[in-house]
């Protein structure tokens, strides 16, 4: 009895890997190789026009726009205070020149801004007297809420108000040492 010799398992088929890429022939070959021959050809091109540029000193203006052009006053100060990050001191200047039209020209006669304080958002107001100061602080969350609407949500958070200072010490030859004068009523 002769045995057949089992036959060894059926070896699969090797299969395609569906993420190779297919072989490419004929026109599809040609393709691939122009579009890399054009890319380098494209880098080539770039980089002897890098060097002439920098044999040349920079640089230099065409005919076309581009950054180096001239721009008018008030585009180029707007891109600068874009750039700088200035937007919002910017905007409460502008609000400090056009406090009359904002708070109106009694409030305005009699109320006036000092200054910004951008980190706390607090604009701070001086007042020429205690009524003025007391009406103002009345009126401060109606007006920092025009100003917001003006400049910009969360601008001005806070409208601190300063009322009149005491009257100026005086120090000179006619003062008597150790009375504090005008001073000393107010402490």
């Amino acid at each position: 009895m002769t045995e057949k010799p089992q036959d060894p398992q059926p070896q699969a088929q090797p299969q395609p890997d569906p993420k190779a890429a297919p072989e490419l022939s004929g026109v599809d070959l040609a393709r691939v190789a122009l579009r890399a021959a054009k890319e380098q050809a494209r880098e080539r091109g770039a980089a002897a026009q890098q060097k002439k540029q920098a044999r040349r000193g920079g640089l230099r203006s065409g005919a076309r726009a581009d950054g180096r052009d001239p721009l008018p006053l008030g585009a180029a100060i707007s891109r600068l205070i874009t750039e700088r990050g200035w937007e919002a001191p910017a905007a409460v200047g502008g609000v400090m020149g056009r406090w009359p039209q904002l708070v109106g020209d009694d409030v305005a006669l009699h109320c006036e801004p000092q200054k910004y304080d951008e980190e706390a958002r607090v604009l701070t107001v001086s007042c020429d007297s205690t009524a003025w100061a007391t009406q103002l602080r009345l009126l401060a969350p109606t007006l920092v809420a025009r100003l917001n609407a003006d400049l910009g949500h969360g601008t001005v958070k806070l409208i601190k108000v300063l009322g009149p200072a005491g009257p100026a010490r005086s120090y000179g030859r006619l003062r008597a040492p150790g009375s504090k004068g005008p001073g000393d009523t107010y402490g």
